[in-house]
Protein backbone atom coordinates (compact mmCIF):
# COMPACT_ATOMS: atom_id res chain seq x y z
CA UNK A 1 0.00 0.00 0.00
CA UNK A 2 1.31 3.44 -0.92
CA UNK A 3 1.31 5.76 2.07
CA UNK A 4 -0.30 9.17 1.74
CA UNK A 5 1.81 12.27 2.29
CA UNK A 6 0.89 14.27 5.40
CA UNK A 7 1.17 18.05 5.66
CA UNK A 8 0.69 20.71 8.33
CA UNK A 9 -2.12 23.15 7.53
CA UNK A 10 -2.90 24.86 10.85
CA UNK A 11 -1.18 25.85 14.09
CA UNK A 12 -2.31 27.01 17.54
CA UNK A 13 -0.25 27.80 20.63
CA UNK A 14 -0.71 28.98 24.21
CA UNK A 15 2.65 29.22 25.96
CA UNK A 16 4.44 31.07 28.76
CA UNK A 17 5.97 33.36 26.11
CA UNK A 18 2.95 33.98 23.89
CA UNK A 19 -0.76 33.20 23.77
CA UNK A 20 -0.93 32.79 19.98
CA UNK A 21 1.42 31.32 17.39
CA UNK A 22 2.67 34.73 16.14
CA UNK A 23 3.33 35.89 19.72
CA UNK A 24 5.08 32.61 20.56
CA UNK A 25 7.31 32.72 17.48
CA UNK A 26 8.21 36.37 18.00
CA UNK A 27 9.27 35.66 21.59
CA UNK A 28 11.28 32.61 20.53
CA UNK A 29 13.27 34.57 17.99
CA UNK A 30 13.85 37.39 20.48
CA UNK A 31 15.01 34.95 23.17
CA UNK A 32 12.36 35.82 25.75
CA UNK A 33 12.24 33.89 29.03
CA UNK A 34 8.81 32.92 30.37
CA UNK A 35 10.01 32.21 33.91
CA UNK A 36 8.81 34.30 36.85
CA UNK A 37 7.68 33.87 40.48
CA UNK A 38 4.64 31.61 40.82
CA UNK A 39 1.32 33.45 41.09
CA UNK A 40 -1.13 30.52 41.06
CA UNK A 41 -0.56 29.53 44.68
CA UNK A 42 1.52 30.53 47.68
CA UNK A 43 4.86 28.91 46.95
CA UNK A 44 6.78 30.61 49.76
CA UNK A 45 7.49 27.29 51.55
CA UNK A 46 8.46 25.38 48.41
CA UNK A 47 12.01 24.60 47.29
CA UNK A 48 11.14 26.08 43.89
CA UNK A 49 9.09 29.27 43.91
CA UNK A 50 9.01 30.09 40.20
CA UNK A 51 7.72 28.58 36.97
CA UNK A 52 6.81 29.39 33.38
CA UNK A 53 3.13 30.25 33.75
CA UNK A 54 0.72 31.19 30.98
CA UNK A 55 0.00 34.91 31.30
CA UNK A 56 -3.19 36.87 30.66
CA UNK A 57 -5.28 33.83 29.78
CA UNK A 58 -9.02 33.81 30.51
CA UNK A 59 -10.91 30.59 29.79
CA UNK A 60 -14.14 32.59 29.46
CA UNK A 61 -12.79 34.13 26.27
CA UNK A 62 -13.22 30.67 24.74
CA UNK A 63 -16.28 29.27 26.48
CA UNK A 64 -19.22 30.20 28.71
CA UNK A 65 -18.45 30.62 32.41
CA UNK A 66 -20.76 27.76 33.35
CA UNK A 67 -19.01 25.42 30.93
CA UNK A 68 -15.54 26.63 31.92
CA UNK A 69 -16.20 25.53 35.52
CA UNK A 70 -16.90 21.99 34.34
CA UNK A 71 -13.45 21.41 32.85
CA UNK A 72 -9.89 21.41 34.15
CA UNK A 73 -7.37 24.06 33.06
CA UNK A 74 -5.59 21.57 30.79
CA UNK A 75 -8.82 21.34 28.80
CA UNK A 76 -9.19 25.15 28.77
CA UNK A 77 -5.77 25.27 27.13
CA UNK A 78 -6.66 22.49 24.68
CA UNK A 79 -9.82 24.26 23.51
CA UNK A 80 -8.03 27.59 23.11
CA UNK A 81 -5.21 26.24 20.96
CA UNK A 82 -7.45 24.08 18.79
CA UNK A 83 -9.70 27.08 18.11
CA UNK A 84 -6.64 28.97 16.83
CA UNK A 85 -5.40 26.03 14.75
CA UNK A 86 -8.81 25.39 13.19
CA UNK A 87 -9.14 29.04 12.22
CA UNK A 88 -5.58 29.11 10.90
CA UNK A 89 -6.29 26.06 8.74
CA UNK A 90 -9.56 27.60 7.45
CA UNK A 91 -11.45 24.42 8.28
CA UNK A 92 -15.11 24.81 7.35
CA UNK A 93 -16.56 21.70 8.99
CA UNK A 94 -19.97 22.13 7.36
CA UNK A 95 -18.26 21.52 4.01
CA UNK A 96 -16.07 18.59 5.11
CA UNK A 97 -16.69 14.95 5.98
CA UNK A 98 -16.41 15.16 9.77
CA UNK A 99 -16.55 11.36 10.03
CA UNK A 100 -13.01 11.46 8.65
CA UNK A 101 -11.68 14.20 10.91
CA UNK A 102 -10.21 13.07 14.23
CA UNK A 103 -8.60 14.42 17.38
CA UNK A 104 -5.60 12.74 19.00
CA UNK A 105 -4.31 14.59 22.04
CA UNK A 106 -1.43 14.17 24.46
CA UNK A 107 -1.10 15.02 28.14
CA UNK A 108 1.34 13.65 30.67
CA UNK A 109 -0.75 14.23 33.78
CA UNK A 110 -4.13 15.68 32.78
CA UNK A 111 -6.45 17.17 35.39
CA UNK A 112 -4.05 17.43 38.32
CA UNK A 113 -5.60 20.65 39.63
CA UNK A 114 -9.04 19.03 39.72
CA UNK A 115 -7.68 15.97 41.54
CA UNK A 116 -5.82 18.14 44.05
CA UNK A 117 -8.86 20.31 44.81
CA UNK A 118 -11.27 17.41 45.26
CA UNK A 119 -9.01 15.29 47.43
CA UNK A 120 -7.95 18.28 49.55
CA UNK A 121 -11.61 19.16 50.11
CA UNK A 122 -12.43 15.59 51.13
CA UNK A 123 -9.41 15.33 53.44
CA UNK A 124 -10.43 18.56 55.17
CA UNK A 125 -13.99 17.37 55.83
CA UNK A 126 -15.55 14.93 58.26
CA UNK A 127 -15.23 11.90 56.02
CA UNK A 128 -18.54 12.39 54.26
CA UNK A 129 -17.93 11.85 50.52
CA UNK A 130 -18.97 15.16 48.99
CA UNK A 131 -17.36 15.06 45.55
CA UNK A 132 -18.18 17.23 42.57
CA UNK A 133 -20.09 15.17 39.98
CA UNK A 134 -17.67 16.54 37.37
CA UNK A 135 -14.64 15.32 39.35
CA UNK A 136 -13.84 12.29 37.19
CA UNK A 137 -14.82 13.80 33.80
CA UNK A 138 -12.70 16.88 34.61
CA UNK A 139 -9.65 14.85 35.60
CA UNK A 140 -9.23 12.10 33.01
CA UNK A 141 -6.74 12.69 30.22
CA UNK A 142 -8.97 11.59 27.36
CA UNK A 143 -11.56 14.26 28.11
CA UNK A 144 -9.56 16.91 26.19
CA UNK A 145 -10.01 15.31 22.74
CA UNK A 146 -13.55 14.44 23.78
CA UNK A 147 -14.39 18.10 24.37
CA UNK A 148 -12.66 19.17 21.16
CA UNK A 149 -14.67 16.65 19.14
CA UNK A 150 -17.95 17.65 20.78
CA UNK A 151 -17.23 21.33 20.22
CA UNK A 152 -16.79 20.83 16.48
CA UNK A 153 -18.75 17.66 15.69
CA UNK A 154 -15.69 15.60 14.72
CA UNK A 155 -16.37 11.86 14.58
CA UNK A 156 -13.05 10.47 13.38
CA UNK A 157 -10.42 8.74 15.58
CA UNK A 158 -10.53 10.26 19.05
CA UNK A 159 -8.29 9.41 21.99
CA UNK A 160 -5.41 10.53 24.19
CA UNK A 161 -1.82 9.38 24.31
CA UNK A 162 0.17 9.37 27.53
CA UNK A 163 3.92 8.81 27.70
CA UNK A 164 4.93 11.51 30.19
CA UNK A 165 6.90 14.24 28.41
CA UNK A 166 6.71 12.43 25.07
CA UNK A 167 2.89 12.36 25.09
CA UNK A 168 2.06 14.95 22.45
CA UNK A 169 4.81 13.75 20.12
CA UNK A 170 3.30 10.29 20.29
CA UNK A 171 -0.07 11.92 19.53
CA UNK A 172 1.45 13.44 16.39
CA UNK A 173 2.94 10.10 15.40
CA UNK A 174 -0.38 8.30 15.80
CA UNK A 175 -2.04 11.06 13.77
CA UNK A 176 0.57 10.73 11.02
CA UNK A 177 -0.03 7.01 10.76
CA UNK A 178 -3.84 7.23 10.74
CA UNK A 179 -3.72 9.76 7.90
CA UNK A 180 -1.05 8.18 5.76
CA UNK A 181 -2.77 4.79 5.91
CA UNK A 182 -6.03 6.38 4.76
CA UNK A 183 -8.06 6.06 7.98
CA UNK A 184 -8.62 9.82 8.27
CA UNK A 185 -8.30 12.92 6.11
CA UNK A 186 -7.52 15.39 8.91
CA UNK A 187 -6.48 14.98 12.52
CA UNK A 188 -6.19 17.82 14.99
CA UNK A 189 -3.35 16.81 17.24
CA UNK A 190 -1.21 18.29 19.99
CA UNK A 191 -1.18 18.43 23.75
CA UNK A 192 -1.84 20.48 26.85
CA UNK A 193 -0.66 20.50 30.45
CA UNK A 194 -1.55 22.43 33.62
CA UNK A 195 0.63 21.30 36.52
CA UNK A 196 1.63 24.57 38.17
CA UNK A 197 -0.05 23.90 41.50
CA UNK A 198 0.99 22.62 44.91
CA UNK A 199 0.97 18.96 43.88
CA UNK A 200 2.82 19.49 40.61
CA UNK A 201 5.61 21.67 41.95
CA UNK A 202 5.83 19.78 45.24
CA UNK A 203 6.00 16.43 43.51
CA UNK A 204 8.75 17.42 41.11
CA UNK A 205 10.63 19.13 43.94
CA UNK A 206 10.54 15.89 45.90
CA UNK A 207 12.27 14.21 42.95
CA UNK A 208 14.93 16.95 42.84
CA UNK A 209 13.95 17.48 39.20
CA UNK A 210 13.33 21.25 39.26
CA UNK A 211 15.74 24.14 39.25
CA UNK A 212 15.86 25.95 42.60
CA UNK A 213 17.42 29.13 41.25
CA UNK A 214 14.87 31.30 43.09
CA UNK A 215 17.15 34.34 43.06
CA UNK A 216 17.13 34.50 39.25
CA UNK A 217 14.12 32.71 37.73
CA UNK A 218 14.49 34.16 34.23
CA UNK A 219 17.85 32.48 33.72
CA UNK A 220 17.04 29.26 35.60
CA UNK A 221 16.40 27.12 32.52
CA UNK A 222 19.96 26.62 31.26
CA UNK A 223 20.16 23.69 28.85
CA UNK A 224 23.76 22.60 28.19
CA UNK A 225 25.17 25.18 30.61
CA UNK A 226 27.74 23.91 33.12
CA UNK A 227 25.66 25.22 36.03
CA UNK A 228 22.25 23.84 35.02
CA UNK A 229 20.39 22.51 38.05
CA UNK A 230 17.08 21.11 36.78
CA UNK A 231 14.13 21.99 34.59
CA UNK A 232 11.65 24.83 34.99
CA UNK A 233 8.00 23.76 35.03
CA UNK A 234 5.85 25.19 32.23
CA UNK A 235 2.18 25.07 31.25
CA UNK A 236 0.01 25.65 28.19
CA UNK A 237 -0.54 23.73 24.99
CA UNK A 238 -0.27 23.55 21.22
CA UNK A 239 -2.39 22.19 18.37
CA UNK A 240 -1.32 21.11 14.90
CA UNK A 241 -3.71 20.37 12.05
CA UNK A 242 -2.36 17.41 10.07
CA UNK A 243 -3.94 16.61 6.75
CA UNK A 244 -3.36 14.31 3.80
CA UNK A 245 -1.70 16.22 0.99
CA UNK A 246 -4.40 15.34 -1.51
CA UNK A 247 -7.14 16.57 0.84
CA UNK A 248 -5.25 19.80 1.56
CA UNK A 249 -4.69 20.44 -2.13
CA UNK A 250 -8.34 19.76 -2.96
CA UNK A 251 -9.53 22.46 -0.61
CA UNK A 252 -6.72 24.90 -1.44
CA UNK A 253 -5.20 24.85 2.04
CA UNK A 254 -2.10 26.76 3.11
CA UNK A 255 0.73 24.30 3.80
CA UNK A 256 3.38 25.06 6.43
CA UNK A 257 5.52 21.95 6.06
CA UNK A 258 5.36 18.21 5.52
CA UNK A 259 5.55 15.69 8.37
CA UNK A 260 7.76 13.13 6.68
CA UNK A 261 8.71 10.66 9.38
CA UNK A 262 8.65 9.56 12.99
CA UNK A 263 10.59 7.28 15.29
CA UNK A 264 9.96 5.74 18.68
CA UNK A 265 11.93 3.68 21.19
CA UNK A 266 12.34 2.81 24.86
CA UNK A 267 15.42 3.27 27.01
CA UNK A 268 14.54 0.16 29.06
CA UNK A 269 16.79 1.64 31.72
CA UNK A 270 15.28 3.73 34.58
CA UNK A 271 11.98 5.20 35.74
CA UNK A 272 13.13 8.81 35.35
CA UNK A 273 16.75 9.04 34.14
CA UNK A 274 17.58 8.80 30.46
CA UNK A 275 20.09 6.18 29.38
CA UNK A 276 23.51 7.71 30.14
CA UNK A 277 24.81 6.83 26.66
CA UNK A 278 21.63 8.00 24.92
CA UNK A 279 20.85 4.58 23.44
CA UNK A 280 17.08 5.07 23.28
CA UNK A 281 17.39 8.61 21.96
CA UNK A 282 19.74 7.46 19.20
CA UNK A 283 17.37 4.65 18.27
CA UNK A 284 14.35 6.99 18.06
CA UNK A 285 16.19 9.48 15.87
CA UNK A 286 17.53 6.73 13.64
CA UNK A 287 14.07 5.21 13.29
CA UNK A 288 12.68 8.62 12.31
CA UNK A 289 15.30 9.06 9.60
CA UNK A 290 14.56 5.60 8.23
CA UNK A 291 10.81 6.23 8.28
CA UNK A 292 11.30 9.55 6.47
CA UNK A 293 13.71 7.92 3.99
CA UNK A 294 16.19 10.70 4.67
CA UNK A 295 19.95 10.56 5.01
CA UNK A 296 21.56 12.01 8.12
CA UNK A 297 22.95 14.99 6.23
CA UNK A 298 19.42 16.02 5.19
CA UNK A 299 18.71 17.30 8.73
CA UNK A 300 19.59 20.95 9.32
CA UNK A 301 18.16 21.59 12.78
CA UNK A 302 17.32 19.53 15.86
CA UNK A 303 14.96 20.96 18.47
CA UNK A 304 16.33 18.85 21.28
CA UNK A 305 14.58 17.62 24.40
CA UNK A 306 17.20 19.60 26.35
CA UNK A 307 15.49 20.02 29.71
CA UNK A 308 18.41 21.60 31.60
CA UNK A 309 19.06 18.58 33.80
CA UNK A 310 22.58 17.40 34.68
CA UNK A 311 22.12 13.87 33.28
CA UNK A 312 19.61 14.32 30.45
CA UNK A 313 21.36 17.00 28.41
CA UNK A 314 24.71 15.23 27.84
CA UNK A 315 23.07 11.88 27.07
CA UNK A 316 21.05 13.45 24.25
CA UNK A 317 24.14 15.11 22.83
CA UNK A 318 25.99 11.82 23.00
CA UNK A 319 23.17 10.23 20.98
CA UNK A 320 23.35 12.99 18.35
CA UNK A 321 27.12 12.61 17.99
CA UNK A 322 26.86 8.82 17.73
CA UNK A 323 24.09 8.93 15.12
CA UNK A 324 25.09 11.90 12.97
CA UNK A 325 28.86 11.58 13.16
CA UNK A 326 30.68 14.39 11.39
CA UNK A 327 27.40 15.95 10.21
CA UNK A 328 26.58 16.75 13.85
CA UNK A 329 28.95 19.71 13.51
CA UNK A 330 26.91 21.09 10.61
CA UNK A 331 23.65 20.99 12.54
CA UNK A 332 21.99 23.74 14.50
CA UNK A 333 20.87 22.41 17.88
CA UNK A 334 18.67 24.34 20.27
CA UNK A 335 16.44 23.86 23.28
CA UNK A 336 13.43 26.16 23.28
CA UNK A 337 12.72 24.93 26.83
CA UNK A 338 15.27 27.56 27.82
CA UNK A 339 12.45 30.03 27.08
CA UNK A 340 9.17 28.16 27.60
CA UNK A 341 10.21 25.92 30.45
CA UNK A 342 9.20 22.27 30.25
CA UNK A 343 5.54 21.81 29.28
CA UNK A 344 5.74 18.07 30.04
CA UNK A 345 3.10 16.27 27.96
CA UNK A 346 2.56 19.36 25.81
CA UNK A 347 6.26 19.90 25.13
CA UNK A 348 6.37 17.86 21.93
CA UNK A 349 3.56 19.79 20.25
CA UNK A 350 4.94 23.19 21.30
CA UNK A 351 8.43 22.29 20.12
CA UNK A 352 7.07 20.81 16.88
CA UNK A 353 5.58 24.22 16.11
CA UNK A 354 8.98 25.79 16.78
CA UNK A 355 10.49 23.27 14.35
CA UNK A 356 7.80 23.81 11.71
CA UNK A 357 8.30 27.57 11.83
CA UNK A 358 12.08 27.17 11.68
CA UNK A 359 11.57 25.22 8.43
CA UNK A 360 9.10 27.76 7.09
CA UNK A 361 11.11 30.87 8.00
CA UNK A 362 14.70 29.60 7.80
CA UNK A 363 15.47 30.83 11.29
CA UNK A 364 16.66 28.69 14.21
CA UNK A 365 15.43 29.84 17.64
CA UNK A 366 18.14 30.05 20.29
CA UNK A 367 19.09 28.24 23.46
CA UNK A 368 19.12 31.17 25.89
CA UNK A 369 20.70 31.47 29.34
CA UNK A 370 24.10 30.16 28.36
CA UNK A 371 26.83 31.51 30.60
CA UNK A 372 29.45 28.81 31.13
CA UNK A 373 30.54 26.05 28.76
CA UNK A 374 30.16 22.51 30.03
CA UNK A 375 33.55 20.82 29.59
CA UNK A 376 31.74 17.50 29.04
CA UNK A 377 29.97 18.80 25.91
CA UNK A 378 31.75 19.15 22.58
CA UNK A 379 32.36 22.90 22.05
CA UNK A 380 32.43 22.44 18.27
CA UNK A 381 28.68 21.73 18.23
CA UNK A 382 26.41 24.64 17.36
CA UNK A 383 23.98 24.93 20.28
CA UNK A 384 22.61 28.24 18.90
CA UNK A 385 23.45 29.87 22.20
CA UNK A 386 21.68 33.10 23.18
CA UNK A 387 20.77 34.39 19.72
CA UNK A 388 18.60 33.10 16.86
CA UNK A 389 20.47 32.18 13.69
CA UNK A 390 19.37 32.50 10.08
CA UNK A 391 20.11 29.50 7.90
CA UNK A 392 18.34 27.35 5.36
CA UNK A 393 16.31 24.75 7.24
CA UNK A 394 15.08 22.16 4.76
CA UNK A 395 14.38 19.58 7.44
CA UNK A 396 14.04 19.81 11.22
CA UNK A 397 13.93 17.05 13.80
CA UNK A 398 12.15 17.38 17.16
CA UNK A 399 12.96 15.10 20.11
CA UNK A 400 10.91 14.42 23.23
CA UNK A 401 11.73 11.91 25.95
CA UNK A 402 9.51 10.92 28.87
CA UNK A 403 9.81 9.41 32.33
CA UNK A 404 9.66 5.65 31.94
CA UNK A 405 12.14 5.76 29.09
CA UNK A 406 9.73 6.76 26.31
CA UNK A 407 11.45 8.37 23.30
CA UNK A 408 9.70 9.98 20.33
CA UNK A 409 11.06 11.90 17.34
CA UNK A 410 9.34 13.62 14.42
CA UNK A 411 10.80 15.19 11.28
CA UNK A 412 9.31 18.15 9.40
CA UNK A 413 10.46 19.08 5.92
CA UNK A 414 9.87 21.95 3.53
CA UNK A 415 6.84 21.16 1.42
CA UNK A 416 7.64 20.43 -2.20
CA UNK A 417 4.66 19.85 -4.48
Amino acid sequence: MELKRVVVTGLGALTPIGNTVPEFWDSLIKGVSGAAPITKFDASKFKTRFACEVKGFNAEDFMERKEARKVDPFVHYALAVTDEAIADASLAFDKLDTNRIGVIWGSGIGGLKTFLDEVTSFAGGDGTPRFNPFFIPKMILDIAPGHISMRHGLRGPNFSTVSACASSTHALIDSLNYIRTGYADIIISGGSEAIINEAGIGGFNAMHALSTRNDDPQTASRPFDKDRDGFVAGEGGAAIVLESLEHAQARGAKIYAELVGAGMSADAYHITASHPEGLGARLAMGNALADAKLTKDAIDYINVHGTSTPVGDPSEIMAILELFGQHAYGLNISSTKSMTGHLLGAAGAVESIASILAVRNDIVPPTINHFTDDPNLDPKLNFTFNKAQKRTVNAAMSNTFGFGGHNATVIFKKYEG
